[in-house]
């Protein structure tokens, strides 16, 4: 059996650490000898990996900071499992693996995974744009280049990535996982104090700037001041009351009709409370939580960035990126809408996810590229 090692910057709640769960549970953790490497910790999801049976390992870096001891730690990885191939994953997976693959002692393809869109070199932090030039730098050294949309892959072979690596294997999706039950629905309104015949827009990302949380917040402000049934519940790392960014942008008399629920761990659960889904993102690539969404038979309100209007195509409505009044129009023309018109939509959104983007035929995709290179 080919051993893959999957070298990835951490293991806390996000797009790419659940990409990567997703995939080894997928089938990819039952046709190779699999290890994850974390260059940090192993996070909220290092324990949902061992419980695939994959062994994780960590090299405990402070973030953009390698030490000597991590370097040596991973050498000895390297040395004792001896990867027929190193998979990273996110820009600074991918600079590692470069260099852990020259450890093996004998030949081992190297495969990078590039998961983030760039609209503008100037919104990213100075780190961050360091890290993409030396990705850069380097990129004709991978055997592939996986982008997860095509709009990542045509910005960042723009930027001078090489055009001959590249290849796009989008998200996919457990559509039994992410399915709407009315028993969950009911049980967690109850828990949640939200009465079970009012109507709940639903947000999920961690605080950044890119998500927009802002944007979201004076948009549903608005609406909640005008729809006295209308509830909004966020969650996603740090988006708790305690956040004064957040709660400041909260009127001190609506905030009984906000929930900010913080990171979870049962995002198919907290997706069954609500009616439709909101991104508000000013950058992405593939947006998990909108196929998430999806997924759970959620008509979705999203911005036009990354790949986000061709995953909702006329499931949902698009609305441009930092535009507060279109957003504003789409959630509320979803919430103006007739039970029979968001019945279709909640209809297209699932079909349109079991159609392009089901787990199974991604992890296909990524057991084909593995063999192939092997």
């Amino acid at each position: 059996m080919y051993k893959v090692i999957h070298l990835i910057t951490g293991l806390s709640t996000g797009g790419a650490e659940r990409a990567l769960c997703n995939v080894l549970q997928g089938g990819v953790s039952k046709d190779f000898d699999n290890l994850v490497v974390s260059l940090t910790d192993e996070g909220t999801v290092g324990a949902s990996i061992r419980a695939l049976g994959v062994p994780v390992a960590t090299l405990g870096m402070q973030r953009g900071r390698p030490s000597i001891s991590s370097v040596f730690k991973l050498r000895n990885i390297i040395y004792k499992f001896q990867p027929d191939l190193i998979q990273g994953w996110m820009y600074h997976g991918n600079l590692v693996s470069t260099f852990a693959s020259k450890m093996a002692r004998k030949q081992t393809k190297v495969v990078w995974n590039i998961r983030h869109s760039v609209y503008n070199m100037k919104d990213e932090k100075p780190s961050t744009r360091f890290i993409i030039y030396l990705n850069r730098l380097f990129s004709t050294v991978p055997d592939t280049i996986l982008y997860n949309s095509q709009t990542s892959r045509q910005q960042h072979e723009a930027l001078g990535f090489s055009k001959y690596k590249g290849k796009v294997l989008p998200n996919g999706f457990d559509l039994k996982l992410f399915s709407y039950s009315h028993n969950t629905r009911s049980r967690m309104r109850e828990g949640l104090g939200i009465p079970a015949n009012s109507f709940v827009v639903g947000h999920v990302a961690r605080f950044h700037p890119m998500k927009n949380h802002m944007s979201f917040l004076k948009v549903t402000t608005s609406l909640v001041s005008r729809y006295p049934g209308l509830y909004v519940v966020l969650c996603g790392r740090d988006v708790v009351i305690e956040n004064r960014e957040l709660s400041s942008l909260i009127p001190v008399s609506l905030r009984n009709r906000f929930r900010l629920l913080g990171e979870r761990n049962d995002i198919p659960g907290v997706m069954s409370v609500m009616d439709i889904f909101c991104q508000s993102s000013w950058s992405e690539a593939f947006p998990n939580v909108l196929g998430e969404a999806m997924a759970s038979s959620l008509p979705c309100v999203a911005t036009d960035v990354g790949d986000s209007a061709s995953i909702v195509g006329d499931s949902g409505i698009i609305v441009p990126p930092r535009d507060e009044a279109a957003l504003e129009a789409g959630i509320e023309k979803l919430l103006l809408a007739s039970d029979e018109e968001r019945s279709f939509l909640k209809v297209r959104a699932k079909e349109k996810i079991h159609k392009c983007y089901a787990l199974n035929n991604v992890v296909v995709g990524y057991k084909s590229l593995y063999r192939d290179l092997l």
